[in-house]
């Protein structure tokens, strides 16, 4: 079923020949400067885009953001950075606003400056204001190598307002703030500071619980609007809504993972506090030997207390108080009879594979999501260039 933005919002989405034939120019803008969230990469190697969002998003308002696919602009020094900018400012002159309203993102290839000449052609063909109301193009404008577009919609409870939500990416995802690119619009009513935190508490348990292949992007960029046209709502159901769209696109995303045929969810609980569960989530659902294990459908258990005994500077830890599961199934320290085993194979080889490991340590839990590792992830990210 079709996907709409919600209120206030329009796009115009299109190819300006970055790379092929596909859209490579998406543009969301907001009938009038509205509140605005954002999280970006930490990474030492951060593009253009994100140092022009991070300055432009500062006072927790925008008005556009213009997404350019297939080429990152990172590591492209002082032409590169200048680019960002002239397409910011292009995108301002055709809307008619401040460019300091205007957020970036780009996503591609790394250490490739913009085909410059078929930037600005399609920045001269911007319409001054865009009719499309379609989130499923801007999901689709954004694309890389993913295989599907994501996109998410949720009502606020009590309202009419909608929180809609889009995002691209299956490798070089390993977030230390939010991961690969995701917009959310909204037409709830949310003030800047109120907004800003929300998405920092959803995005710490939704975008920021999700690993393909513990590599962080230079690129990723987390974006919220709130263009304010239905009007006020409470702000707990908003904060819900919000986290259910951006808990969709996360499962979205890493059951997308490069080459990936398998959705891992790993749940650690009875933890000492939230870091600790989710530092030793994460270390599973990276391990090498548990992704493909996973994509085997090797109940190797052995594998995963491997990844938890790993996470050495948690002295309270103890390998006698730990209970290990796939599924409802507790292989550890009970462990399971030659029949349970084929069972439990039997289990993995379906969609979603899920991992449960109580710490007992303390009251505190942790969820993140993955993928499996298969032949197909070595084969796209060998070939990605050439």
């Amino acid at each position: 079923m079709a996907v709409s933005l919600p209120q206030g919002f329009r796009a115009h989405v299109t190819n300006v020949g970055i790379k092929d034939s596909t859209d490579d120019f998406t543009l969301v803008v907001a009938d009038t400067v509205c509140s605005a969230a954002g999280m970006f990469t930490q990474s030492r190697f951060a593009g253009p885009s994100v140092v022009v969002s991070r300055e432009h998003i500062a006072n927790h308002k925008a008005k556009a953001v213009v997404v350019i696919s297939k080429n990152a602009n990172v590591a492209t020094g002082e032409a590169g950075m200048s680019n960002a900018r002239e397409v910011v400012a292009g995108v301002s002159s055709a809307l008619g606003c401040d460019s300091h309203d205007v957020l970036i993102a780009s996503t591609g290839v790394i250490g490739r400056q913009y085909p410059m000449d078929k930037v600005r052609a399609g920045l001269a063909a911007l319409p001054a204001q865009p009719v499309s109301i379609s989130a499923d193009d801007v999901a689709r404008g954004i694309m890389t190598t993913d295989t599907v577009s994501k996109v998410a919609e949720c009502v606020v409870a009590g309202s009419s307002a909608r929180v809609v939500g889009v995002a691209k990416g299956v490798g070089m995802i390993e977030p230390n703030m939010a991961t690969l690119i995701t917009l959310m619009f909204t037409d709830a009513d949310v003030a800047p500071s109120e907004l800003n935190s929300v998405f920092q508490r959803v995005i710490a348990k939704t975008f920021n619980c999700v690993s393909v292949d513990t590599d962080t992007s230079t690129s990723d960029t987390a974006i919220v609007l709130a263009s304010g046209a239905a009007g006020s709502v409470d702000v707990s159901a908003f904060e819900t809504a919000l986290y259910e769209v951006a808990l969709s696109l996360t499962k979205q995303v890493a059951r997308d993972g490069e080459g990936a045929e398998k959705l891992i969810e790993v749940h650690v609980d009875n933890a000492r506090d939230y870091e600790q569960a989710k530092t030793i989530a994460k270390a599973i659902v990276n391990s090498p030997l548990v992704k493909t294990a996973v994509h085997g459908a090797d109940p190797n258990w052995g594998r995963v207390a491997m990844a938890i005994g790993k996470c050495s500077h948690y002295t309270d830890v103890n390998q006698e108080q730990v209970i290990i599961r796939f599924g409802n199934q507790e292989v550890f320290p009970t462990q399971v009879n030659d029949k349970g085993l084929n069972e439990l194979s039997a289990y993995m080889k379906g969609a979603d594979v899920r991992i449960h490991v109580s710490l007992n340590t303390g009251s505190s839990e942790a969820t993140v999501w993955g993928c499996d590792l298969t032949d197909g992830y070595v084969r796209i990210n060998a070939d990605y260039t050439t």
